[in-house]
């Protein structure tokens, strides 16, 4: 059973016993990300999370590193445009020893100046990396377009400009400043003991209370963006205005995401590769947040299939609108959705990481038997008139990395009638 605690200073605790394990996964999340940086702090919450583990005020790098081998566990952090993630998984036996480590990083990293200065050019180097993997750039371009000049346009790593501005100091002041307890929830999945919780309520209750302020609200607006780069294939992302974070529509916006194009039976697949061959990869996306979102489709293909690709893509697209999906294709993405919850619950750091999300935006968790009473509630009614929603070609947007046709010709593909 899923178990919620709110201490006095606001800081949660989530928590679900799993009786038939041996081990426990434990999450520190932060409801901060790179969509709350101020002008001049692009990257700030990114490269926080890198610094906490360059040591603490009592263990350096090189001892954090050892001890958790040392109990044989694993810890991990990453960013994302609205949220940030510390989480450890260990045996039960291990878990104090796992759960001190966390909240030693969280709570009292040293952020020294020099560990910066080595720190700061591995996180250039990454930015590097990505901008180098025309899948991941296409998705940049398209998040910067569609919201051009607003928080989450921005990338979770910041620019080399942004993160030469910043010093150690000033990312530890920022980090004290925005990591509150209002933010913070502690998800905790596996065996463990009371003795646990108690230790994480007392690491928590010694946070002062503090208020969260409203987000900068952020529109999406239809947009191209062309980006040449010397590579073999074209990398093309359409992008159309999504659902934002809520549960109201969110499973049949994963069933209609998963019939339209999210493996391999799926409309898109069967037709623009499997029937056609006119590309590599294709596949439908969604990404949610607080008051916006984007859906849409991406591609990998040839230059000169690109054009007969774009056009089929919009026609099944079309079609799934006008007559939305046959009873076999919602069968089947049901049953794919509950199978991927159900199997989901056996993994300790995964079922962690989706308390933590849940109770961090949306205030609780759902027990496994709703989500699958929600799921099998999902009608065909419903996925037609949340397509008719979300894929108008009237708002459609396009993002192209690699060796891109003029904007007039891609227009004329994807809105033949204006």
């Amino acid at each position: 059973m899923i178990e919620t605690k709110t201490l006095p200073n606001g800081a949660r605790i989530v928590h679900e016993y799993m009786p038939h394990v041996r081990s426990a996964a434990v999450g520190f999340w932060v409801g901060h990300g790179s969509r709350h940086e101020p002008a001049g702090m692009g990257g700030a919450s990114h490269a926080i999370e890198h610094m906490v583990f360059k040591g603490t005020q009592t263990r350096s790098a090189a001892e954090l590193a050892a001890e958790i081998d040392a109990i044989g566990g694993r810890v991990n952090a990453y960013t994302t445009k609205e949220s940030t993630c510390f989480y450890a998984h260990a045996l039960d036996s291990h878990l104090p020893s796992a759960i001190d480590f966390l909240s030693d990083i969280f709570f009292n990293p040293r952020f020294d100046q020099e560990d910066w200065e080595l720190e700061r050019g591995v996180i250039v180097e990454e930015i590097a990396m990505y901008e180098d993997q025309p899948e991941d750039l296409v998705y940049q371009n398209l998040f910067a377009s569609v919201y051009k000049d607003l928080p989450l346009g921005g990338t979770v790593l910041g620019t080399p400009e942004t993160l030469a501005g910043m010093t150690s100091r000033q990312m530890l002041d920022y980090k004290n400043l925005h990591y509150r307890p209002c933010d913070i929830v502690v998800s905790l999945a596996g065996h463990y003991a009371p003795s646990d919780l108690e230790a994480i309520e007392r690491i928590l209750g010694t946070m002062a209370p503090s208020d969260c302020p409203p987000l900068t609200p952020c529109h999406y607006t239809p947009a191209f963006c062309l980006c040449e780069k010397a590579i073999e294939q074209n990398h093309l992302c359409l992008g159309f205005p999504g659902l934002p974070r809520g549960r109201e529509l969110h499973y049949t916006d994963s069933v209609l995401t998963s019939i339209l194009g999210a493996g391999m039976s799926s409309r898109l697949f069967q037709t623009v590769r499997e029937e056609n061959g006119l590309c590599y990869s294709v596949y439908s996306y969604g990404a949610k947040h607080r008051g916006t979102g984007v859906a849409g489709v991406y591609l990998a293909l040839g230059r000169e299939t690109e054009k007969q690709a774009l056009e089929l893509t919009r026609k099944v697209v079309e079609t799934f609108v006008k007559e939305g999906p046959t009873d076999v294709e919602l069968t089947r993405s049901r049953e794919q959705l509950k199978a991927n919850t159900l199997m989901a619950i056996e993994s300790t750091v995964q079922r962690s990481s989706a308390l933590g999300d849940a109770t961090l935006f949306y205030g609780n968790t759902l027990e496994p038997d709703e989500i699958i009473k929600r799921i099998d509630a999902v009608t065909r009614e419903g996925v037609m008139e949340l397509a008719a929603r979300i894929y108008d070609f009237s708002k459609v947007s396009l993002s192209v990395v690699g060796k891109p046709e003029d904007e007039s010709v891609y227009r004329g593909l994807l809105c033949p009638n204006g």
